[in-house]
């Protein structure tokens, strides 16, 4: 049974960092590219970030780059985030996703499991 977690939520002021972390088993984690996405309230779930299987190439959304990191350790099957220079528009549910190809990787319905998500709240 896979399993998908997220971690390291949770309240900061506009400006600080976060990191969040996303533990995955019961699958093999290297053969899965791995994306974060989130979602405010009252709108659609957007892409932030992905990674491809090794972690040799990253994406970002034109709103975090810059600002926020994507990096993998497949030893410990766990994808991060690191998110600095936070703004209030960055609050949202973030939820960590995997996926078995690279292509269409900002698109979430591709995405085969899913976490239940974390909340970030950024203060002004």
């Amino acid at each position: 049974q896979v399993q998908v977690a997220e971690s390291g939520g949770g309240l900061v002021q506009a400006g600080g960092s976060l990191r969040l972390s996303c533990a995955a088993s019961g699958l093999t984690f290297r053969n899965y590219v791995m994306g974060w996405f989130r979602q405010a309230p009252g709108k659609e779930r957007m892409f932030v970030a992905a990674i491809s299987w090794s972690g040799g190439s990253t994406y970002y959304a034109d709103s975090v780059k810059g600002r926020f990191t994507i990096s993998r350790d497949n030893a410990k099957n766990t994808v991060y985030l690191q998110m600095n220079s936070l703004k209030p528009e960055d609050t949202a549910v973030y939820y960590c996703a995997g996926k078995r190809l690279m292509d269409n990787y900002n698109l979430s319905p591709l995405y085969d499991y899913w976490g239940h998500g974390t909340q970030v709240t950024v203060s002004s």
